[in-house]
C-alpha cells in the first residue's frame, strides 16, 4: 500500500426500510445473539438491491454492495451514476461519518470532505471559530490553522462576515466556507460531494480550479461527485460508476463517462408516457412527442395532459431538455394567462405545443417536466427521449468532432468572394 491512498474490499452497506427493527422479539433477539458472537446479521441475507423505482418483498436493501477498488495517491476520482446509485453513503463511508455493514477499508492519511452544507460547523459558532474546530477535528494545531486562516477567508470571501455565528450565513455563504476550509487545511485526501451545486457559477469554477491545483499540483487525493459531467472530464483523471449500489466500472475517466451515458440510453427508450401518478392528486395522463430522430434544426411537436383529482392551480410548468452528459441544453417555460385560467378552473386540461427549429446538435437528448402547483412542486426528469442525427452532409468535408462545435448547431450561410 506504497502508494494507495485508499482501499476498499467487499465493501457493503445495508439499510432497514420502516421502523427499526425485525418486528419480533424473537427474531429481535436472533439478531442480537448473532452479533453477540461476531457473527453476521442473519436478517441480512434477504436484502434487495438499492432500486427505488421498484417495490421490493424485503425491508432490507443495500445501499452498497461488494465495493472493492484501490485509489493511487494523486488520483483525482470522478464517481458517478443516478440519484440512488450510492454514491453519498460511499463518501460517508469513506469520511466515517458512518460504518459499513461488512467489508474493510484502508485509508492512508488525512480525510478532509465536503458532504452537506453545514457539515462540521457548529452553528453558534462564528466563522473564524469554525475554522479552528474544523482544523482541530482534523488533528492540525492551532499554528497550522493560523498559518492558512488568511487564504481560507479570501478564498471564502466572506471577510466580512468572518466574526458572524454561522446560524446567520445563507446556504452559499456555508459552502464558501466549509469548501474553503476543506480545501486549504492540510489533509492528503479531499472528498466533496455534490454540495458545490449550492454555490454560484463563479464560485463553483473556482472551485474546480483549487481542486484540480490540489490533485495535480499538490500530489493530493481528491474523490468527487458531480452530475456535471464535464466537470468530472475536466478535473478527474479517474472514474468510478456506482449504478444500484453496485460498482459497474473503475478507470479511465472517459471510459467512466461514456459507460454512464450510455446505461442512461439503454434505461430510457420512448416518446410518450401516460398515466404517471405525480402525487396522490396529480396525473400525468399523457406526455408526447412526435418524432424519436430528428435533424438539427427540425422541428418537433409535443402534448402534455394532466389531471388533478381535487381542486387545484398550477403556477408553472415547463419542458426542459439535457444532454447524454445530463447537462440542460434547453429550457420551454409554457406560463401564459390562459394556463393559469384553464388549470385554475378545470380539473383536467392539454397543452399542445411545437418546439421549432431545435438547434441541437447530434447526440441523444432527454425530456424532464417541471410542475409547480398548490398541491406540487418538482421536477421529473428522463421522461422521454429522442435522438438529433446529422445532417446530410452537403459536401465532401466531414463535419468537426462533437466537442469542438459545442451545444448548439447554428443555422448559417456564406459566400466566398
Amino acid at each position: 500500500m506504497n502508494n494507495i491512498a485508499i482501499k476498499t474490499e467487499d465493501l457493503s452497506k445495508a439499510y432497514q426500510l420502516g421502523e427499526i427493527g425485525t418486528g419480533t422479539i424473537s427474531r429481535d433477539l436472533e439478531r442480537w445473539w448473532a452479533k453477540l458472537r461476531g457473527k453476521e446479521d442473519p436478517f441480512l441475507r434477504i436484502g434487495e438491491t438499492n432500486d427505488r423505482t421498484a417495490k421490493g418483498n424485503s425491508n432490507i436493501v443495500w445501499s452498497l454492495k461488494d465495493i472493492s477498488f484501490d485509489i493511487k495517491q494523486g488520483d483525482a476520482v470522478g464517481i458517478i451514476g443516478r440519484n440512488g446509485a450510492g454514491k453519498s453513503t460511499l463518501l460517508k463511508i469513506l469520511s466515517r461519518v458512518t460504518s459499513p455493514t461488512t467489508g474493510a477499508i484502508k485509508v492512508k492519511g488525512r480525510i478532509a470532505s465536503l458532504l452537506e452544507v453545514g457539515t462540521g460547523f457548529h452553528p453558534e459558532l462564528t466563522g473564524r471559530e469554525n475554522i479552528f474546530l474544523n482544523g482541530a477535528i482534523l488533528g492540525m494545531r492551532k499554528a497550522e490553522i493560523k498559518k492558512h486562516f488568511d487564504a481560507i477567508v479570501d478564498f471564502a470571501g466572506i471577510e466580512r462576515y468572518i466574526d458572524t455565528p454561522v446560524k446567520k450565513y445563507s446556504s452559499g455563504m456555508y459552502v464558501r466556507l466549509a469548501f474553503a476550509v476543506a480545501a486549504h487545511l492540510e489533509s492528503e485526501i479531499l472528498i466533496v460531494d455534490e454540495v458545490l451545486a449550492v454555490g454560484d457559477a463563479e464560485f463553483q469554477k473556482k472551485c474546480l480550479g483549487k481542486m484540480g491545483e490540489i490533485s495535480k499540483g499538490e500530489g493530493r487525493t481528491v474523490l468527487f461527485v458531480s452530475h456535471q459531467m464535464e466537470s468530472i472530464r475536466s478535473l478527474c483523471n479517474k472514474g468510478l460508476l456506482l449504478h444500484h449500489g453496485e460498482m459497474v466500472f473503475h478507470g479511465e475517466v472517459n471510459d467512466a463517462v461514456a459507460k454512464y451515458s450510455s446505461k442512461n440510453n439503454d434505461e430510457i427508450s420512448k416518446t410518450v408516457i401516460s398515466d404517471l401518478q405525480l402525487n396522490p392528486d396529480i396525473c400525468l395522463c399523457l406526455l408526447q412527442i412526435d418524432k424519436a430522430e430528428i435533424t438539427s434544426q427540425e422541428d418537433m411537436t409535443f402534448r402534455i395532459i394532466i389531471e388533478s383529482l381535487v381542486e387545484n392551480s398550477f403556477q408553472s410548468i415547463a419542458l426542459f431538455i439535457y444532454d447524454e452528459y445530463d447537462q440542460k441544453a434547453g429550457f420551454v417555460d409554457l406560463r401564459s394567462e390562459e394556463m393559469f385560467r384553464i388549470s385554475t378552473s378545470e380539473k383536467k386540461f392539454e397543452i399542445k405545443g411545437i418546439l421549432k427549429h431545435l438547434p441541437l446538435r447530434p447526440g441523444k437528448y432527454k425530456i424532464g417536466l417541471h410542475i409547480q402547483s398548490n398541491l406540487l412542486y418538482k421536477d421529473f426528469f428522463s421522461l422521454l427521449q429522442f435522438e438529433v442525427l446529422q445532417k446530410e452532409l452537403t459536401s465532401k468535408l466531414l463535419p468537426y468532432p462533437l466537442p469542438v462545435r459545442g451545444y448548439i448547431e447554428v443555422d448559417y450561410h456564406f459566400t466566398v468572394i
